[in-house]
C-alpha cells in the first residue's frame, strides 16, 4: 500500500477529501455538502457540527471508494474557508453559536464604527487588511457581544475561538491542539503581518481577549496528531494547513514573485506572490501571508470578488433558468454578445478594489429583445469583469505585469468564461490538469511537513497544463466593455 496524504478541503458549500500519493496523483476522493443558513438578509451561517460531520463523511467515502487502508495515511493537510469564525466550549468542544461565514455582512455597523473612530490606518498598517465585515475579527467581536453569556464565559477561560482550520484540528486531536497557521491568522484583523503574532493593541480595539485565540504556526509542521477520530487510527500527524486561496497559490506552483492565480469558487480570488516582504497596496487590495515554510515567509497581494460561482447558482436556484450550473455555458453561447446587458454580481456588496458594503446586485440594459441567453452571458461577463479591476490594481501595486494567469476552481471548467477572462484581461489564461488546487496545495504542504516530499521543486515538477486561452479581442473592444462595466458598477 503506497504512502498517502489525506487532504481536507473544507469549503463554503461542502467538504472535499482527497487521498494523494507521492506522485501527486489523486487516488480517491469524497464529498459532502453542508447546509447554508440565512437567518436574515445579508447574514450567512454554518452549523459547525455539520462541518465536522461532513469531514468525517467525506473521509469515509474517500477511504472506501479508493479501498485504501487508513494505516497508509502519513499526514493530514487542511485547507479551509478562511475568515469563517466559530467559538466553542473548552470543556466539551460544543459550539456556542453557528459559525459566521466569510460572506456574512452582519458586522457592517461595527466596521463603520471602527472606521469613524479613526482605526482604519492602524489596522491597515499592522494587518495589511481593510476594515470590512469579510474578516474574522469583527465576527468574533459580534459573537462576544451578542451571544448571551459568551463574554463572561471567555473571561472565565471556557471559550476557544478560531477559523475553521482551528476548529477541525481541535476535533481531530480530541481537544489537544488549539492552533492555526499564519495564512489563516493573517485574515483575522488580529495578527501583525510582519511579526506574525497576535497584536495586543488590535485585540484591545476589538475587545477580544487574546487567551481565546489559537497558537500561530507555520504551514508545514506538526499541529497535532489524531485522537479518537471515527475511521482513523490515532497518531496521524496534522502537518499542513493553509487558507484555501493561499493553498491554491501553492498548488498552482506560483513560487516566484509576480506569479499569480485566480480561483473560481463561490467567489473569485486573485493572488499574486510578492516575495519575502509584504507589499502594502495603494489601491485597497489586501496584503496577506501566502505561507511560511521553516523560517521563510512568503507574502501575497490579494483581491477578492465575493460572488462568482454563486451568481450561476442564482441563475439555477433563484431564477431557475438552468437546471445545472454547467448548463450556463451552452445557454450563454446561444447569443454572440450580451445585447448590451450588464450584470454586476454584488449580491453581498463589492470587494476589492471597491470595498462597498452597501452595493447590491444590478442588471442594466434590459430591452424587450433580451433573452435568457443574454442574461446568462451577462452573468459570465460580470464574473470575469470583476477580476479585471482587481488585476490592474495588483499590477500597479506590485510593479509586475502578468503575462499569464493560472486558474482553478469549479468554474474554470467553463471554456466560455475562461475565454472572456483572457479577452478582458488581455493576457493568457492557463488551466492546469488538476483544477482542485486548494486540496492539492494542502496535500503538498502536509507532504513536506511529513517528509514525503523535499520542497517546492517537487510541486513544480508535478504541475501539468491542460489548456491555454489567448485574447481574441483588441484594445478598442476591451475598452468599450470596461467602460460599460464601470458605468454599471457606479450604479450598483
Amino acid at each position: 500500500m503506497p504512502d498517502v496524504i489525506l487532504s481536507i478541503d473544507q469549503g463554503t458549500t461542502g467538504t472535499t477529501v482527497m487521498l494523494i500519493d507521492r506522485e501527486l496523483q489523486v487516488l480517491a476522493r469524497g464529498y459532502q455538502e453542508i447546509k447554508q443558513i440565512y437567518p436574515q438578509p445579508g447574514w450567512v451561517e454554518h452549523d459547525p457540527e455539520d462541518i465536522w460531520n461532513s469531514v468525517l463523511a467525506a473521509t469515509d467515502t474517500a477511504l472506501k471508494t479508493g479501498r485504501i487502508s487508513p494505516a497508509a495515511i502519513k499526514g493530514i493537510g487542511i485547507t479551509n474557508q478562511r475568515e469563517t469564525t466559530v467559538a466553542w466550549n473548552r470543556e466539551n468542544a460544543k459550539p456556542f453559536y453557528n459559525a459566521i461565514v466569510w460572506q456574512c455582512r452582519r458586522t457592517a455597523a461595527i466596521c463603520e464604527g471602527l472606521i469613524s473612530s479613526g482605526h482604519e490606518d492602524l489596522f491597515r498598517r499592522k494587518t495589511g487588511l481593510v476594515i470590512d465585515p469579510y474578516f474574522s475579527g469583527t465576527k468574533l467581536k459580534w459573537l462576544l457581544e451578542q451571544v448571551d453569556g459568551l463574554y463572561d464565559e471567555a473571561q472565565a477561560g471556557r471559550v476557544m475561538a478560531g477559523t475553521i482550520d482551528t476548529f477541525l484540528v481541535y476535533r481531530l486531536t480530541d481537544g489537544h491542539s488549539h492552533v492555526t497557521d499564519v495564512s489563516n491568522a493573517s485574515r483575522t484583523l488580529l495578527m501583525d503581518i510582519e511579526t506574525l503574532r497576535w497584536d495586543p493593541e488590535l485585540a484591545a480595539v476589538l475587545g477580544i481577549p487574546l487567551e481565546i485565540l489559537p497558537k500561530i504556526h507555520g504551514c508545514a509542521e506538526t499541529f497535532g496528531v489524531t485522537r479518537n477520530v471515527p475511521g482513523l487510527p490515532d497518531g496521524i500527524p496534522v502537518c499542513g494547513i493553509a487558507g484555501d486561496q493561499q493553498a491554491a497559490l501553492f498548488g498552482q506552483a506560483c513560487f516566484e514573485a509576480g506569479q499569480g492565480k485566480c480561483t473560481y469558487g463561490t467567489g473569485a480570488f486573485l493572488l499574486m506572490n510578492t516575495g519575502r516582504r509584504p507589499v502594502f497596496s495603494r489601491n485597497r487590495l489586501l496584503t496577506t501571508v501566502a505561507w511560511k515554510l521553516g523560517d521563510e515567509t512568503t507574502y501575497a497581494l490579494e483581491g477578492s470578488a465575493f460572488i462568482a460561482g454563486a451568481a450561476v447558482q442564482w441563475l439555477r436556484d433563484g431564477l431557475q433558468i438552468i437546471k445545472q450550473a454547467p448548463d450556463v455555458e451552452a445557454l450563454a453561447a446561444e447569443v454572440e454578445d450580451t445585447g448590451d446587458v450588464t450584470m454586476v454580481p454584488a449580491f453581498v456588496g463589492l470587494g476589492a478594489p471597491y470595498w462597498r458594503t452597501e452595493a447590491r446586485g444590478l442588471i442594466t440594459g434590459l430591452t424587450l429583445g433580451t433573452r435568457r441567453g443574454h442574461l446568462a452571458r451577462a452573468v459570465l461577463e460580470g464574473i470575469a469583469l470583476q477580476n479585471v479591476a482587481i488585476l490592474r490594481a495588483m499590477e500597479s501595486d506590485s510593479g509586475h505585469s502578468l503575462r499569464q494567469l493560472k486558474v482553478d476552481g469549479g468554474a474554470c471548467a467553463n471554456n466560455l468564461l475562461m475565454q472572456m477572462q483572457a479577452d478582458f484581461l488581455g493576457c493568457r489564461i492557463v488551466r492546469p490538469e488538476m483544477v482542485e488546487t486548494t486540496a492539492l496545495g494542502a496535500a503538498c504542504l502536509a507532504g513536506i511537513g511529513a517528509g514525503l516530499w523535499r520542497d517546492t521543486d517537487d510541486v513544480t515538477a508535478a504541475w501539468k497544463e491542460d489548456r491555454t486561452f489567448n485574447p481574441q479581442i483588441d484594445d478598442v473592444q476591451r475598452k468599450a466593455v470596461m467602460n460599460r462595466w464601470q458605468a454599471a458598477v457606479g450604479k450598483a
